[in-house]
């Protein structure tokens, strides 16, 4: 396995890691939303709900004395503070690592961080990371469960698994058992910069796995036509007002402006095209889900009143991610606790 430089410019990982095959994950380790199960899936969720139920102090034992490492190469808010509270939440002790304040600065490898970590004594570690296929570097190198927090334009599971709580908790009564005829007969449509959106990509691959139809929208330049091969239950429909007729959950997406380098984007003509109004809203959906993984740019993708709106699950999208994240890390603990890792 190769080294991975920490220069995102250097990615001696493969964009798409197929070289890091799935069945050679650790367990307890979450590194893509294709090792998802519908099995999986619902023990996660019936997890987080027993979690989240759970009297705070009795909840606070549960990890008493557990160590996380929280390795952060990207700017985080919703991310890292609720891997953050989710962990400290059931008493386990965790430290931040940034590439701003760690030797990372000063030229470190991720491997030789990861070591570092597992030798002060982490049992799993939460990784964001410019470079796709990072976390499975990690893993490998340090044999320590690893909870993929987002690798470049690749994958971000846990937001698709607190994305599929959210829409569960407005689609069907049974929020926790899932099948993969689940969400038969509901549409969900991925509006935006679907090239770059590790967000888009973890979705696509969780979602039709539950029977849903995932509908992509978006210019062409955001929006290559291959990505309707990505897999089963996938469309393309670049005309916004049609996709959105027929969607019961619709997913608004920020242009990614520190990724389009060498693309020709005009913000007006995107924003005349996709951008999530109170008046489409109320002419062609007037009872769709709105979504968005964030941050948001108010007046780019949406305006400021779909945000705050009534079809808005924004703010619910982020209070299911301390549930998620909570079973997560218990998760990546309990096989922490039943294997024998080198120190």
């Amino acid at each position: 396995m190769s080294q991975l430089s920490n220069n995102p410019m250097h990615l001696m990982v493969p964009e798409s890691p197929a070289s890091y095959p799935e069945a050679a994950s650790l367990p307890g380790s979450l590194l893509s939303a294709a090792s998802l199960t519908p099995e999986s899936v619902s023990e996660i969720l019936a997890q987080a709900t027993v979690l989240e139920c759970e009297n705070p102090l009795q909840r606070a034992k549960r990890l008493a004395s557990r160590r996380i490492a929280l390795l952060f190469y990207e700017a985080s808010t919703r991310t890292r503070t609720s891997f953050e509270l989710a962990a400290k939440g059931m008493g386990a002790d965790t430290t931040l690592v940034s590439n701003l304040s760690s030797s990372i600065e000063k030229g470190e490898t991720l491997k030789d961080t990861g070591l570092t970590l597992r030798a002060l004594g982490a049992e799993s570690i939460i990784l964001r990371h410019p470079s796709s296929g990072a976390p499975w570097l990690l893993e490998h190198e340090t044999q320590l469960p690893v909870l993929n927090a987002g690798d470049g334009m690749h994958e971000h599971p846990s937001q698709a698994l607190l994305d599929l709580r959210t829409m569960l908790n407005h689609l069907r009564s049974d929020k926790e058992r899932v099948t993969a005829k689940t969400l038969t007969g509901v549409t969900i449509t991925i509006v935006g910069d679907i090239l770059h959106s590790r967000v888009a990509r973890s979705n696509m691959l969780l979602l039709p796995k539950l029977g849903a139809k995932v509908i992509l929208c978006g210019p062409v330049e955001l929006l290559p036509d291959t990505a309707a091969l990505a897999g089963p239950g996938i469309e393309i429909e670049r005309d916004f007002v049609r996709a959105l007729g027929q969607s019961q959950v619709i997913m608004m997406l920020r242009i990614q402006a520190e990724r389009l380098a060498g693309l020709h984007i005009d913000l007006e003509e995107y924003t005349a095209s996709y951008q999530l109004t109170e008046f489409l809203l109320a002419k062609h959906a007037p009872d769709v889900h709105v979504m968005h993984p964030g941050p948001i740019v108010r007046g780019l993708e949406l305006t400021g009143e779909v945000a705050d709106g009534s079809q808005s699950l924004i703010l619910e999208q982020v209070r299911h991610g301390v549930a998620i994240r909570m079973a997560l890390i218990d998760r990546a603990l309990r096989a922490a606790s039943s294997q024998e890792v080198p120190r």
